[in-house]
C-alpha cells in the first residue's frame, strides 16, 4: 500500500493457463510478484493442467479437465482473497510495477467504474491490432473512454461488482465472454471502463488460431442476445452481426459456413441463465454511445 494509507490494497488474482506457454506464464507470474504497494493472493488455474515449477506464494488449482476460459477464471475465484479481482492470461504480463495499484486508484477515484481493461501493447514492438480497443470508434490507443466489451486477458473489477455480474459466462467456453461481462457490469448502474493510460503486454495472435474460432464466435454471438436481451432487441443485435459477417466472409466462403453453423447453434442450443438488461441500462448505454443492438 502507499505511504501514509491505513487500508491495504488487496487483490485477488486468476492467472488460467494450459501449460503451453511456460515462459510466458513464467513471465506474467514475475510480473505480478513484482507488483508494489499491493498485497495479493494468487492463483494459478490449471485447465486440464497441473501446474508446477511456479514461484513460493503462488497457489495451485489444477483442474481435471479443460472446462473453457469463463469457467476456469470463475473457479479460481474461489480460490484467492482481495477487495478486487484481477483475471491474467498466461501470455499476459504487466510491464510496470505499479500498474497494479494504479488500476486500483482509478476504480478507488471513480465509483462509477465496476471493470477496468488496460491498453494492451506486444512485448516485441510490433503494431498491436485494432480489435485489442473495444470501441467502434477506435481513435487513439491512449485515450480512455467508457467501452461496452473487454478484451479478456487483463481485468481488474472490484470483487462485489464480479460477484453480482454472476461472472464470466461458462457456457461460452471461448469468445465473447467479456462483452457479456461488460454489458452486466453496466447493468449495475455502473460504467465499463478502457484504461488507455495503462498498459498490459501480450504478444499479437491470430485469433482464428482456435480451431473452433468461427463457429463459437457465432453461437456466442447468438446467445449473448438470448441471455442479456429483451426480446425485441435480440434480432436486431443478431441481424446486425450476420451482415456484418456477411460483408468481412465474403471471400471466405468456407469461414463464413463454419460461422453459420455457429449462428444455427446459437438459436437451437440452450445458451443457460437469461438475465435481461434493464430499460434503464439500455438507455443509458444508448446515451453512452453504444445502443446493444451492434
Amino acid at each position: 500500500m502507499r505511504s501514509g494509507d491505513s487500508v491495504p490494497v488487496t487483490v485477488g488474482v486468476v492467472v488460467l493457463t494450459q501449460g503451453r506457454r511456460p515462459d510466458d506464464l513464467e513471465r506474467g507470474i514475475r510480473s505480478l510478484l513484482a507488483q508494489e504497494d499491493v498485497q495479493l493472493d494468487i492463483v494459478c488455474v490449471g485447465n486440464g493442467w497441473q501446474p508446477t515449477g511456479l514461484p513460493a506464494g503462488v497457489a495451485v488449482l489444477a483442474l481435471p479437465e479443460n472446462l473453457g476460459i469463463p469457467a476456469g477464471r470463475n473457479r479460481g475465484v474461489d480460490h484467492v482473497a482481495g477487495d478486487y479481482l484481477f483475471f491474467l492470461d498466461d501470455d499476459a504480463s504487466l510491464p510496470d510495477p505499479r500498474f497494479l495499484i494504479d488500476a486500483v486508484g482509478v476504480l478507488r477515484t471513480d465509483p462509477s467504474i465496476g471493470l477496468l481493461q488496460p491498453q494492451v501493447v506486444d512485448p516485441t514492438g510490433l503494431t498491436a491490432p485494432r480489435r485489442w480497443i473495444p470501441r467502434i470508434r477506435k481513435g487513439d490507443a491512449a485515450h480512455s473512454s467508457a467501452v461496452f466489451s473487454v478484451w479478456e486477458g487483463a481485468v481488474l473489477m472490484p470483487r462485489p461488482v464480479f460477484m453480482a455480474t454472476g461472472g464470466w459466462a461458462e457456457p461460452f467456453f471461448y469468445a465473447h465472454e467479456g462483452i457479456e461481462l461488460a454489458w452486466r457490469v453496466w447493468d449495475q448502474g455502473l460504467r465499463s471502463w478502457y484504461a488507455g493510460d495503462l498498459v498490459a503486454n501480450h504478444p499479437v495472435i491470430l485469433p482464428t488460431r482456435h480451431a473452433d474460432f468461427y463457429r463459437l464466435n457465432a453461437r456466442n454471438r447468438v446467445w449473448i442476445a438470448r441471455r442479456n436481451l429483451p426480446v425485441p432487441l435480440m434480432p436486431l443485435y443478431v441481424g446486425s452481426w450476420t451482415a456484418i459477417q456477411v460483408l468481412r466472409g465474403a471471400r471466405n466462403p468456407a469461414a463464413l459456413k463454419a460461422w453459420f453453423r455457429g449462428w444455427w447453434e446459437g438459436w437451437t442450443t440452450d445458451p443457460g441463465e437469461r438475465r435481461p438488461l434493464s430499460a434503464g441500462t439500455i438507455w443509458r448505454m444508448t446515451r453512452a454511445g453504444r445502443p446493444p443492438v451492434i
